[in-house]
């Protein structure tokens, strides 16, 4: 009897992964051209330079698989997140990550005047994780970090971060017009090259986070517990804010900060198979991924021949679930 019980887990697993795969086809069928399925397999295994063939592989193919890359990056950031503050109501930008990336990004626009995407992604990055070693600095020093304490350190860099952004890009015009573009979140115009800048953060950052899945079960315990039970708190703490930082900032940096998705994608994951991170985790990470697929479709259908953006999207959202989350449980977990 108790060998059944995974069952559940892995059959949400199984449904979460047909999710994306129905998101993906999607995606690449439909937008301001409808296509029909059978023009998916003629444009990736049959290319012949035809309207239909370009759309598919040239400009929807590689925008869906950023989306993926980074829904899968940002929807474990989240879960983990909520885990190790036990707060129901964090995400990925409660760290400074996301302040970390924006305020790199400036700097690099006010200084290089380059507003490529390849050139972003690495000053965001670079910012990104500068921005979790420092808040990593802060909030473990001594025997470890309490879930209140990386909350409330994370709130504080993120804070101080985001004022030297606004400092420079409401002083600068040219830089605020580079920036907003950045800023609104979004996978438009990201390929293959994007993709692969950023892979290899989001392979260690996803290694890291499920070598952390057990010591964040013990966590939930209490860290008194846990300690008891031979979890090294402060070696815990820091795997997990690496986690966090490496698959944030490689979401960060190739489609700016898109916010809500980490907490969406945590909270739906919570509820198919429960608490057990060794099954939310990767729950987390499907269900950010099927998320922001179908946030960046839904922007190209609502758009017409423009498109809304993901970001702006997921904003729509997330904000109505934030405001049930904070009315229907209570915060901590």
């Amino acid at each position: 009897m108790p060998k059944a019980r995974p069952v559940a887990p892995a059959v949400a697993l199984l449904l979460l992964a047909l999710a994306v795969t129905v998101a993906f086809v999607a995606s690449l069928a439909l937008g301001s051209r409808w296509l029909g399925l059978d023009a998916i397999p003629h444009a990736l295994f049959d290319y012949s330079g035809r309207d239909a063939d370009i759309i598919v592989r040239k400009l929807r193919l590689p925008r869906t698989v950023v989306a993926v890359l980074v829904g899968l990056c940002l929807g474990i950031a989240g879960a983990l997140m909520q885990g190790h503050t036990r707060n129901a109501l964090a995400e990925p930008g409660i760290f400074g990550v996301s302040s970390g990336a924006a305020l790199a990004v400036v700097i690099g626009l006010q200084v290089r005047g380059n507003t490529s995407i390849g050139t972003t992604v690495w000053f965001a990055l670079a910012g990104a994780l500068i921005a979790t070693y420092v808040v990593q600095r802060l909030a473990t020093r001594g025997t470890g970090a309490s879930p209140v304490g990386l909350a409330l350190t994370g709130a504080a860099v993120a804070a101080m971060l985001s004022a030297v952004t606004s400092a420079i890009v409401l002083l600068d015009a040219d830089t605020l017009d580079g920036y907003r573009f950045w800023a609104v979140g979004s996978v438009a115009d990201r390929g293959f090259d994007v993709a692969g800048q950023v892979l290899p953060f989001a392979l260690v950052g996803l290694v890291l986070a499920m070598i952390n899945a057990r010591s964040l079960d013990l966590l939930a315990l209490g860290d008194d517990v846990a300690a008891g039970l031979g979890l090294s708190i402060r070696r815990a703490r820091f795997v997990g804010l690496a986690a966090i930082g490496l698959l944030t900032a490689a979401g960060v940096a190739a489609c700016g900060p898109i916010g809500f998705l980490g907490l969406l994608a945590g909270h739906v994951a919570r509820r198919l198979v429960g608490a057990r991170n060794l099954w939310l985790i990767p729950a987390a990470g499907l269900t950010g991924a099927a998320a922001l697929v179908a946030a960046d479709l839904a922007g190209r259908l609502i758009g017409g021949a423009g498109e809304v953006q993901a970001g702006v999207v997921l904003g729509l959202i997330g904000a109505p679930l934030f405001i049930m989350v904070v009315r229907r449980r209570a915060v901590a977990l």
